[in-house]
């Protein structure tokens, strides 16, 4: 099943809220994923840019982006970002065929 990394940011008012009332949010937002037919493996508070970074499974693009766009629909997000992620092997057969397309740099 193809895998995503997930990076979002908290708007003010909803770090504000969940000071005022701590949640795991890794747990609230399980079942949505899950709903969506994929399963999220981690979910790390980070600092920088980003506030979260998840790293999900999900059954295809359209199923990723479903979770993006539920995510950012529900208004405490400022930002989202989701990167489709490959493993080595699709790395290799991806270096295999762009080494056989042919292509030839300006002159």
């Amino acid at each position: 099943m193809p895998q995503y990394m997930l990076q979002a940011s908290y708007t003010p008012e909803a770090w504000a809220r969940m000071m005022k009332s701590p949640q795991d949010r890794a747990e609230a937002i399980r079942p949505m994923i899950e709903g969506l037919g994929g399963t999220l493996h981690s979910f790390h508070v980070s600092f920088g840019e980003y506030d979260v970074v998840l790293m999900v499974e999900a059954p295809d693009n359209v199923s990723a982006a479903a979770l993006s766009m539920a995510a950012a629909a529900g208004g405490s997000l400022s930002s989202i970002k989701t990167t489709p992620l490959m493993t080595v092997q699709e790395e290799m057969e991806a270096l295999k065929k762009a080494s056989g397309a042919g292509y030839r740099p300006p002159s």
